[in-house]
């Protein structure tokens, strides 16, 4: 299959999918769409870049996650950083500093990495590592927050800066999204869009999907109630199993088609909103996209994973370069072992072969 696949033609498509969305997104936001022409020829000298590095035999993804922080002021049920002891509520230790964020940044640009995600526990507790974000308008940088944390000063950032746009992970409606994130967290959330929307700032909303609850986050009264408060960009995540009992809440095939076959007609229907998938339809992309197919991990302690939610690392950044961390024994392993290609129920191809990643690290 992998030898079928180019996978530098298809994250470069992408790439270029995404951009467009959003510019037909920005349509009626001057600021927004002067932003975006920028960062669209930016993402095409990324792209020539990728593809050198391609000729020479060596992958790059577009996309990098970095997980900046392992503290969070939340609680959500069904967690999986809480899960594997990746977020915690306790003071880090040896987290990467700004500086080494900063580092990682550059090597990301020169690489041509495209989109650099923001993560946690919750990023907005790491000011100092946003405020080195903006010094790369190259990158986009999305950072997906639970949205408790918005103050005048990130407001102030995020309006100065279009390359930094957050995220709010909401899980429905008030009863919803209060019942797995903690009472009156839907308010707050509610209260930060019509702020950005009142700003005229770019924002977007995370949707994590299971088996059970995408038909509601896809219907019209949903999508109608993000697209009256302000929200520019939709992702709909699916959900990892934490743990062997709630697998069945996993998305399966089913699940997934429902929602290719109903983005096509959102994207229709809402002109000004983009909306996207994530880790996207497996079966196109020849396989799952984790271990630097097309993305990778870096955990806050500088740890190179091939996912957020595959905890697994045998190199750390602080010690070696990017593209050494892309060529560690177990990413290579992973890409080149057919596990990323296997087949499997729902959820994460990765959860589900998790004994076979460790036998893979340990060896």
């Amino acid at each position: 299959m992998e030898n079928n696949f180019n996978i530098q033609e298809y994250l470069a498509e992408g790439v270029e999918y995404i951009l467009k969305d959003a510019l037909r997104a920005s349509i009626k936001n001057p600021k927004e769409i002067l932003f975006l022409h920028k960062l669209s020829k930016n993402a095409k000298k990324a792209t020539e870049i990728r593809q050198k590095y391609d000729e020479k035999g060596q992958n790059i993804p577009a996309f990098l996650i970095a997980s900046i922080t392992s503290r969070c002021n939340l609680h959500c049920s069904g967690c999986y950083s809480r899960s594997n002891k990746s977020c915690s509520d306790d003071e880090p230790i040896n987290q990467l500093t700004a500086e080494e964020w900063e580092d990682i940044f550059i090597q990301a640009k020169e690489m041509g990495i495209s989109f650099i995600v923001l993560a946690g526990g919750e990023p907005l507790l790491r000011d100092d590592v946003i405020i080195k974000a903006t010094d790369f308008p190259e990158i986009l940088f999305p950072i997906f927050t639970n949205g408790t944390l918005l103050n005048k000063e990130y407001l102030k950032l995020f309006n100065d800066n279009r390359n930094i746009v957050p995220i709010l992970s909401i899980e429905g409606d008030e009863k919803i999204t209060d019942s797995r994130r903690g009472k009156g967290v839907y308010k707050q959330l509610v209260d930060s869009m019509r702020l950005m929307k009142k700003n005229n700032i770019i924002f977007g909303a995370s949707l994590t999907f299971t088996r059970n609850n995408l038909t509601s986050l896809l219907s019209k009264e949903f999508i109608d109630e993000l697209h009256d408060f302000g929200c520019k960009v939709v992702f709909f995540i699916e959900y990892v199993p934490v743990n062997g009992e709630t697998k069945e809440m996993a998305p399966r095939d089913e699940e997934r088609e429902l929602l290719l076959d109903n983005l096509e007609s959102l994207r229709e229907e809402y002109q000004d909103m983009l909306f996207m998938s994530f880790p996207g339809d497996e079966k196109n992309s020849g396989g799952c996209l984790a271990a630097g197919r097309g993305f990778f991990h870096i955990n806050s302690h500088g740890g190179a994973e091939p996912c957020p939610a595959s905890p697994y690392s045998d190199i750390n950044v602080k010690e070696t370069s990017l593209i050494e961390a892309l060529n560690s024994k177990l990413f290579k392993s992973l890409r080149e072992g057919g596990i990323l290609m296997g087949e499997h129920e729902g959820g994460c191809v990765l959860f589900e072969h998790q004994k076979e990643v460790e036998r893979l690290l340990e060896d």
